[in-house]
């Protein structure tokens, strides 16, 4: 087990971000002369965790039985193909796995928040993982290095400040917020610090220093980290980390941009929505900028009953505070209807579906009535364009949709996480989502496949726990997918 300090018990928020690449490193040689390590091409995904050309799937199960002991966690690795994911290529990740850290036991909850990235910069793609339960709820991370064969081994990412918060690495995004070619692991909690570990990575020691982001009550602080995201929205190169939380000094709820630069992240906006924010980051326009996706997935007093996801367009002077598009359930061209409780925008992720060079949206809906099954989940599919995010040609998909497996249920929860990748290699992203609550609740993993079109239920797949190795039992399988 790793030791921390537990300070508070607060409410936990799932988060997930993709990172940046990096490079891996190659040696030349001539007569009589040991040539020094050259940089060789940066890893071509941040989540192809087997260096094969194919982006991989990982979801967690942060309820899975371990040793016997309940609530411990489990992780699945589904590697990419041209024929895409399949139950048989999987790594399965416990902290009882030989070569990770720590050790599994009641309520770790390993697999809480789930990042990637080639943080030691050798051309494979590495996992973090949260523990979020780990200690009474000091919470805990881990970096599981990435390889030829797959996913091995691991690395502890250690808490710089264990009494000043709890469940640390709640939330996680990799990127280069420094633009010296180094992915850096951005880290969350519950408190007001987030810790920025700074590559390159060693498999020997980790982070090749740390800093805190911020602090100060009087000048923007964040209080609980319950997303974060990273991605270029000025443009230059450098990553900029997009954080959901708590503004300290006023409790109002939003999404803070942070532009990155050598000389470290900088706070750029605040985006004031509402309560249980979400942030995504993509490119939706083509224009080059990464753009903010925001969503409140509860009643908002103002908007929205059910939820609302607004788009904010990146710029050179970095995210612009207006949004492009506000959107919910009644707004027309997106299925379903405005309701309470209905947390349209749990879950998101951004990808371009159709290879139109429009990155395009998955919404979760986690708590979508369908028919007579309450909270039974569904996702909406909003389409990227040249004006940015556009509720034209919106899809929904539920377990009733025809093509997807199985049905609608009463507590699927159909939507719990959503991931947009290509995991095929035709150049458009399919569309992955988890439904925990599937088998009440051993949960369900789903893949759809991306098409000119959009998503399509062709050769639409799905996994449960048995197929993927995993026991019998509550599971919550697909509750936190690596977005």
């Amino acid at each position: 087990m790793l030791r921390h300090h537990r300070n508070s018990n607060r409410n936990r928020f799932q988060s997930l971000a993709l990172a940046t690449a990096t490079v891996a490193a190659t040696l030349t040689a001539a007569p009589l002369l040991t040539a020094a390590p050259a940089a060789a091409a940066p890893a071509k995904y941040a989540d192809d965790f087997n260096g094969d050309g194919y982006r991989d799937l990982a979801t967690a199960a942060p309820y899975t039985p371990v040793g016997g002991k309940t609530d411990a966690g489990a992780v699945v690795v589904n590697y990419g193909s041209a024929n895409g994911i399949s139950a048989t290529r999987r790594t399965v990740i416990t902290q009882n796995t030989a070569g990770i850290p720590g050790t599994a036991e009641q309520g770790d909850q390993f697999g809480q928040a789930l990042a990637s990235g080639d943080l030691n910069r050798d051309g494979y793609a590495d996992l973090v993982v949260a523990s979020t339960g780990e200690n009474a709820e000091a919470g805990a991370v881990v970096i599981v290095w990435g390889s030829s064969s797959g996913l091995s081994g691991g690395q502890v990412v250690p808490d710089p400040a264990t009494s000043a918060h709890d469940e640390y690495g709640m939330s996680l995004a990799v990127g280069d917020f420094s633009g010296d070619g180094k992915a850096d692991l951005a880290v969350g909690s519950t408190g007001s610090d987030i810790w920025i570990h700074k590559g390159g990575f060693l498999k020997a020691s980790g982070a090749a220093s740390r800093y805190q982001l911020s602090t100060d009550l009087y000048t923007g602080a964040i209080y609980g980290s319950q997303s974060l995201a990273s991605g270029d929205v000025n443009g230059d190169g450098t990553a900029d980390l997009v954080v959901s939380g708590t503004q300290a000094e006023t409790y109002d709820d939003g999404t803070f941009v942070y532009l990155g630069s050598a000389s470290g992240l900088t706070r750029q906006a605040f985006l004031k929505n509402g309560a249980y924010e979400l942030a995504a980051v993509g490119d939706l326009n083509g224009d080059g900028y990464a753009d903010v996706v925001a969503s409140t997935f509860g009643d908002d007093g103002a908007t929205s009953l059910g939820g609302v996801v607004r788009a904010y367009l990146g710029s050179a002077s970095g995210v612009r505070t207006s949004p492009q598009a506000t959107i919910t359930q009644d707004t027309p061209g997106v299925p379903g209807s405005d309701e309470e409780g209905d947390w349209f925008g749990n879950a998101l992720s951004i990808a371009d579906i159709n290879r139109d060079g429009y990155a395009d949206l998955a919404v979760g809906t986690i708590h979508e009535t369908i028919g007579a099954a309450k909270i039974a989940g569904s996702v909406t599919v909003l389409r990227g364009s040249a004006a940015g995010l556009t509720a034209t040609g919106a899809q929904s998909f539920t377990q009733n949709t025809a093509g997807v497996p199985g049905t609608a249920e009463t507590a699927d929860r159909f939507g719990a996480s959503v991931r947009l990748s290509d995991v095929t290699g035709d150049g458009r992203a399919d569309l992955s989502v988890g439904a925990d609550g599937e088998n009440h609740p051993a949960g369900s993993i789903y893949n759809l496949r991306g098409a000119a079109s959009g998503i399509t239920t062709s050769k639409a797949i799905s996994f449960g726990p048995g197929s993927l190795g995993l026991p019998s039992g509550y599971l919550r399988l697909g509750q936190v997918m690596l977005r």
